[in-house]
Formats: structure tokens, sequence, C-alpha cells
């Protein structure tokens, strides 16, 4: 078990990072034509509007709050806040955007599942990549009770601890002993749609953040020109019979 445990949190994580930016790379190198989303919105659109609104806004908000509340350093946030009241903070915040991002998810995944056209023109990648994230979700939102019972913040510690270990490549699978298995599935099967990523439809994701470019583009320059065309000379009359 120890060395399954060394093998999940110190050695995975790379794989999964080193799979997720080249493999994405790749991707976008040979294969640009399946570089997209596959949206299937001429069919249930009601649903689809409704899902995927709820599904985005849920998701990346969890995104950016995991991001931020992993990778920042205790000693950033100890002066204004305690451990403990960033987790309870994270709890709620967190279960908003969870319960959020489930309800899109689970109208996006019933979509596919009992729409028979919708069904017969999905990818069988799209199904999988769903119902993992529909699992991770529903993992995520069990997390909650637990961190809630872990008032002190001490679990939150843990995993900062561990996740900023891997960034700055100084792993240390020790630092997530004695947390709760929920815990444990969740970083591993988050860490598995990183390694699935650059195969699935998620790599639309990509184009979403490269978008942010634009806002440092210059503007684009439209200038009038003028043609000096003569004009063009009166067709020739001819009589008209009677």
């Amino acid at each position: 078990m120890n060395t399954l445990h060394n093998f999940l949190f110190n050695v995975f994580p790379y794989i999964c990072l080193a799979v997720f930016f080249m493999g994405s790379l790749a991707r976008f190198d040979r294969d640009q034509y399946t570089w997209k989303s596959d949206s299937s919105q001429l069919l249930r659109k009601r649903q689809l509007r409704w899902g995927s609104n709820l599904f985005h806004i849920g998701i990346l908000f969890l995104f950016f709050g995991h991001s931020v509340g992993l990778l920042t350093p205790h000693f950033v946030y100890e002066p204004f806040i305690t451990a403990g009241q960033k987790q309870m903070v994270a709890v709620v915040a967190g279960g908003i955007a969870g319960v959020i991002c489930f309800i899109g998810l689970t109208m996006l995944l019933h979509r596919r599942i009992f729409d028979d056209r919708i069904r017969l023109t999905s990818h069988r990648t799209d199904l999988g990549i769903l119902i993992i994230l529909w699992v991770q979700l529903v993992l995520g939102l069990i997390t909650l009770p637990f961190s809630y019972g872990h008032s002190d913040g001490q679990a939150m510690l843990q995993l900062s601890a561990w996740a900023q270990g891997i960034v700055t490549f100084r792993p240390d699978a020790s630092l997530l002993a004695g947390l709760d298995w929920v815990y444990l599935v969740h970083l591993v099967l988050g860490m598995t749609i990183f390694l699935l990523f650059p195969f699935s439809r998620l790599v639309h994701v990509w184009s979403g953040f490269g978008t942010l470019a634009y806002v440092f583009r210059p503007y684009q320059v439209v200038r009038s020109r003028k043609l000096g065309l003569k004009p063009s000379a009166p067709a020739e009359q001819r009589p008209v019979s009677h």
C-alpha cells in the first residue's frame, strides 16, 4: 500500500501533467480538425443552453477556486484569515458552485444518453468524459461534510502543501497521510482527467483560454481606398422597333 500510495501521489501527477501538455501540443499540431467541442446544439437547444451555461459557470469557478486555494501559500493569507475560516469559505463557495455544476452536467449527460439522435451522433469519448466528470463532481460534493468536520483547516493545509510540492518539484506523498479516503480518490480521479484531456473533447478548453490573447492584440485598422475608376460609358442606344 505504501508503494501504491507513493506512486499515485509522487509519480502519477507528473505522468498526467506530461501527457496533458505534450499530448495537447501533439494533437493541435497533427489533428487540428479534431480540435473542437463537437456541439450538438441543433438538437434540444433549450436543455443544452441551460445545461451548458450552468456547467461552465460552475466548472470555471471550481477550477480557479481549486487552483487559488491549493497553490496559494499559507503565509500569504494568514494575516487576514485563518486556515479554518478559509476552509469554511471553500466549503460554502465550493458547495454552491459544485451544485450548480452538477445540475448543469446532469442535464448534459441526460441529454446525450436519453436522446436517441444525440446518442447515435456522440463519440464514446464524449460520453466517457462526461461520466468521469460527473463522478468527480459527486466525489467533490461528498468531501464537503468531511471538510466541514475538519473545522481547524488541517485537511486543507495538507492538501495545499502536497499540491505546492508537486508544482515546485518537491513531491511528498507523506503529506497526505491520515486524510479521509474520499480526498484521495478525488485527487486520483482529478489527475486522471488531466491524463485523458488530450484525447477527449476537453481540448477546446485551451481555445477558450486562448481567446484572452485578443484583449492584448492591437485593433485592426481598416482604411478606405479610392480606386479612381472611370465612370462607365453609357450603353449604345438602339432604335426601338414598333
